[in-house]
């Protein structure tokens, strides 16, 4: 399941590139390291699902592809394979506005790969100015002063998690008690805001991500809301990011120096966990997802990558999802010998 671009096996291989403070260099662990998960040569399988996320039909339901790591062999009629193992724990990505689940399935692939349920979504609903397009589904309201901390700022996380119970051919095989939640630009921003009111949830990782807030919602220019986790967090960034830079005038932030990731780590971010922050030289807004659809989104305003960083970010995410929720000591030991910024509460 690799292809050209896409991050090979966490096998042992070294995860190599220089970089300022952040950059990720080391070893990445192997798919069976010692906190359990997929058995050696496990292969991976998806399924498709749906669930209700509210909102008017037809713009109320998320569709969903499960990946899961499967048994060697499965149906020839169907195409149908048991899972192998587990109970598995469940990570959630929630894809960037307009970006397509499929830009993220190497990534789903590497993860489930590393003994982990990982589920994506499309959902199409309201976006800024009553426009439509994909979206994990923002509550503006959740995210206004009134109102922000009260409740997720992205209440299709609740729904999707419960629909998992009712796949029937991974019943045993996921256990919704050990979460993760995981994202790629806004879809980051809404998991950083959201995690705490989903006790299951046991780390969050975000991509090109940050909790700095739109003035139209109306805060004051330039401010950092704190994010709204109990556990560790991940955040990765690139230093070719012209997503990020480009969207300053969102923010108040225009002709001011504007790194809200960097700022999300050193301002939002309280107790409850150890936080990481990696900076990948060379990469940028879209590194995380391949392909990236030129049709769509916001990738017009990126900087080209100089680097190729998705295998060793995919190789951090899934040390850092084995750390947490596997309790892998093996990958513990990686993410501690990497070149991180470190946040211990």
């Amino acid at each position: 399941m690799t292809g050209p671009g896409r991050a090979p096996r966490a096998d042992g291989d070294a995860v190599t590139g220089p970089g300022p403070q952040g950059a990720v260099t080391g070893p990445g662990p192997g798919p069976q390291a010692d906190g359990g998960g997929a058995e050696a040569g496990t292969g991976v399988r998806s399924l498709w699902w749906a669930a209700r996320t509210g909102g008017e039909a037809p713009f109320d339901t998320a569709h969903l592809k499960v990946h899961y790591p499967a048994a060697p062999d499965g149906d020839r009629l169907t195409g149908v394979f048991a899972p192998r193992g587990g109970p598995y724990p469940v990570v959630l990505f929630l894809s960037g506005i307009n970006v397509g689940q499929d830009a993220y399935r190497w990534l789903a692939v590497e993860i489930a790969r590393a003994g982990f349920v990982c589920v994506t979504f499309d959902r199409v609903g309201e976006l800024f100015g009553g426009e439509r397009g994909l979206t994990p589904g923002v509550d503006l309201d959740a995210a206004a002063p009134a109102a922000y901390g009260s409740r997720p700022t992205c209440p299709a996380i609740g729904a999707v998690l419960a629909s998992l119970a009712g796949i029937e051919l991974l019943k045993g095989a996921i256990d919704l008690e050990r979460v993760a939640l995981g994202g790629h630009s806004a879809g980051g921003s809404v998991v950083l805001q959201s995690a705490r009111h989903f006790p299951q949830v046991r780390a969050v990782f975000a991509y090109g991500a940050h909790t700095m807030v739109a003035t139209m919602l109306g805060w004051p220019p330039g401010t950092v809301l704190p994010a709204q986790v109990d556990c560790p967090v991940l955040l990765a960034t690139g230093t070719r990011d012209g997503v990020i830079s480009g969207s300053a005038d969102r923010y108040g932030q225009e002709g001011h120096a504007h790194d809200p990731v960097t700022r999300t780590f050193e301002e939002a971010l309280g107790g409850g966990g150890e936080h990481l922050l990696a900076v990948l030289e060379g990469a940028n807004h879209f590194t995380v997802a391949d392909p990236v659809d030129p049709t769509a989104a916001r990738a017009f305003l990126d900087l080209p990558a100089t680097a190729d960083r998705r295998p060793e970010l995919g190789r951090l995410i899934t040390s850092f999802l084995r750390a947490h929720l596997h309790g892998d000591a093996r990958a513990r030991a990686v993410l501690d010998g990497l070149d991180l910024r470190r946040s211990h509460a």
